[in-house]
């Protein structure tokens, strides 16, 4: 039974985090983005950090595939189609980086790429006139170059995409739409990678996230029903200061 519950043989305190970190990937994937960025510095200290992004990329793909199903309609795929080539090639170039440093490289990557997305969510919050970033080439490209190796390195380029998606102050369900749509896309893409080049996704892995998936399904359920309560303003507001914590966390951890 043990080995079924916990196949990586974790101390059960290590098991009980990583289970947090499933509910609150769910509740963030549902509504309340980016409150599963938490579950990045966490998932590193206690894995490390290359080991702990294969853990967290299933519990992603499972939360974007609810949020997927409570959105379907909502989402806007013309946003995010110019996105695409460059996030992928973000994301090679990250699969080769990976494989060239340590562990502890591995995590500073993480840290450096979430605090660059956060200074420029920052700025373009407080500066006057607001950046449309999806009318400059130039913005959308770098968001997306950068976002594909930051999803790669740490799947920590929540960030860097709310950037693009708050940009264009759609509606709360059309934002959650339209993100759920781009991060399915992307974490499928990455599978195979981890799978067969960094070799952090294994049977063992595999049935961790199984296990712990009902948490992550309660975890949406909630996200669904509080997003409703919160107006659009406070939401966004909410966003700012959950990808501010986080990255703190993440760098400082």
């Amino acid at each position: 039974m043990t080995e079924l519950l916990n196949p990586l043989n974790t101390s059960w305190n290590t098991w009980l985090i990583t289970l947090f970190c499933a509910f609150l990937i769910g509740v963030s994937k549902s509504g309340l983005k980016g409150l599963g960025m938490v579950s990045i510095p966490l998932l590193a200290y206690l894995y490390g950090g290359k080991a702990s992004v294969g853990i967290l990329l299933p519990f992603l793909i499972m939360g974007d595939a609810l949020a997927l199903s409570f959105y379907f309609k909502s989402g806007k795929i013309k946003y995010i189609i110019k996105l695409i080539p460059w996030a992928v090639i973000g994301i090679l170039i990250a699969v080769y980086v990976g494989n060239q440093i340590n562990d502890q490289q591995f995590k500073h990557a993480i840290a450096i790429a979430i605090l660059v997305c956060l200074v420029l969510l920052l700025y373009n919050e407080f500066r006057k006139s607001k950046i449309n970033l999806t009318s400059h080439p130039v913005f959308s490209g770098s968001l997306g170059l950068m976002g594909g190796f930051a999803t790669m390195m740490g799947n920590a380029a929540g960030p860097i995409f709310n950037l693009y998606l708050l940009s264009m102050r759609l509606p709360k369900e059309s934002y959650i739409g339209t993100g759920a749509w781009f991060y399915l896309f992307l974490n499928c893409f990455k599978v195979p990678f981890h799978v067969l080049s960094w070799q952090t996704i294994d049977l063992k892995t595999i049935q961790l996230n199984i296990v712990m998936f009902p948490v992550l399904f309660v975890g949406a359920l909630i996200g669904k029903r509080i997003v409703k309560l919160i107006p659009d303003k406070q939401y966004r507001y909410f966003i700012f200061a959950v990808i501010l914590l986080s990255a703190i966390l993440l760098f400082f951890k």
